[in-house]
């Protein structure tokens, strides 16, 4: 059990029998009345939010998550194949239970693959990863001075927001949560 003061985000919990992971939350002590803690909550099987309200002190059922340190192998139509780095047991996920994130998976990447009751049950990425442009439009010599953005497609597939200068072949830093762009990286 846990209490609702020890929410943060990141932790798990068990409510109506889902799986739930805390977004964001916020401890509010209002003038009169009692204090209570406002959350936005991840459902973990169908990737919906919903923001949920307890009171003070309410005990809520903390669930049993495992990270498991895996490598990913490979994807395809079945889904995203992970290796156990020390059973070498592999695990398939579905591109949906990943969720976003899932844009930025490359091969032969070590990622945490989060397990709950032996069921695998989604990916930590790390916050911050490098990852190669294959196409963007060209940039011009001067196309520092402002801040606008252009389209470019990640080896991954996945296409983000980046700035002018960056051209194709650049290997660049993403922030995994946001999918901002933070910086090239030198090669």
């Amino acid at each position: 059990m846990i209490s609702s003061n020890d929410l943060r985000n990141g932790v798990t919990i068990l409510e109506n029998g889902q799986l739930w992971t805390v977004i964001e939350f916020l401890h509010v002590k209002p003038g009169k009345g009692s204090a209570f803690v406002r959350t936005r909550l991840k459902n973990v099987k169908t990737g919906s939010t919903v923001e949920k309200t307890f009171r003070a002190g309410e005990k809520l059922e903390r669930a049993t998550v495992e990270n498991r340190q895996m490598q990913m192998l490979y994807n395809d139509a079945d889904g995203f194949h992970f290796m156990d780095q020390e059973t070498f047991e592999n695990v398939t996920l579905q591109r949906d239970l990943i969720g976003g994130p899932a844009d930025f998976l490359k091969d032969a990447m070590v990622v945490d693959v989060q397990f709950h009751d032996e069921t695998p049950i989604g990916v930590d990425l790390p916050a911050h990863v490098e990852i190669r442009i294959v196409e963007t439009d060209p940039g011009f010599k001067g196309d520092t001075a402002t801040n606008a953005t252009k389209p470019a497609k990640l080896e991954t597939g996945a296409v983000v927001q980046v700035p002018l200068f960056v051209e194709s072949g650049d290997t660049i830093r993403i922030d995994t949560r946001d999918r901002r762009y933070i910086g090239r990286v030198n090669s």
